[in-house]
């Protein structure tokens, strides 16, 4: 059951990715890596900012520990 769903995605990427007007226009002029680029650049600051967050909160909570 699971390797019929994998396969039925694998074919549906591949049709999405090679058809339509706006993947084709981002793959002639190259956007699709500045997209790229910024979708990593994003997920990079989120996981910058929890990493963060959760040391601030782990300082925190010692705090309160010993008071």
């Amino acid at each position: 059951m699971v390797l019929l769903f994998i396969s039925i995605l694998a074919n549906a990427q591949q049709q999405n990715t090679e058809k339509g007007p706006v993947n084709e226009f981002f793959r002639s002029n190259d956007k699709i890596y500045v997209i790229v680029g910024v979708l990593v650049i994003i997920f990079l600051g989120i996981v910058l900012f929890l990493i963060n967050l959760d040391r601030k909160i782990g300082k925190l909570e010692e705090k309160d520990k010993h008071n």
